[in-house]
């Protein structure tokens, strides 16, 4: 029985839209939406993070954080240096054309929630994130059954 109306369906086809729409806006720079996390992640800790710890944020193997980061180091997005604290650590710094990407992709991610609250008061924006807040909740707490 299909019903157009059964949440689950419905919020996934938002999130497949609004990932869509996001890749769309991404694609124009060259931009993944795994290099999209590491430009974000890297600019909110200061532009820069052992690559240890961007692995653990990015909740991905540390083969795919390498492969994630070789092509941003080859676009001249990033930097890895080994740590002067501990030879063993690798540290992953932002560059100035990083610096600037990032700056374009948070704009174009602004650009994407602004789209997905058209006609929304703040209000009705404020009520739908405190619902899905619920609905993420309920579907990670059955991950425990």
């Amino acid at each position: 029985m299909c019903n157009d109306k059964a949440l689950g369906p419905m919020l996934g086809r938002c999130a497949h839209l609004a990932r869509e729409r996001m890749d769309a806006r991404m694609s124009k720079y060259g931009m993944t939406p795994a290099q999209t996390h590491v430009l974000l992640n890297l600019r909110q800790r200061g532009g820069q993070l052992p690559q240890c710890e961007l692995t653990a944020l990015m909740r991905v193997k540390p083969s795919t954080v390498n492969g994630i980061l070789d092509r941003m180091v080859e676009k001249g997005l990033l930097e890895r240096t080994v740590s002067v604290m501990d030879a063993r650590r690798r540290l992953v710094t932002l560059t100035p054309a990083g610096v600037e990407r990032e700056s374009q992709v948070k704009q174009s991610f602004q650009e994407a929630e602004a789209l997905i609250a058209r006609g929304m008061t703040e209000e009705e924006t404020e009520t739908l994130r405190a619902l899905l807040e619920r609905v993420i909740h309920n579907l990670e707490e059955d991950r425990t059954l």
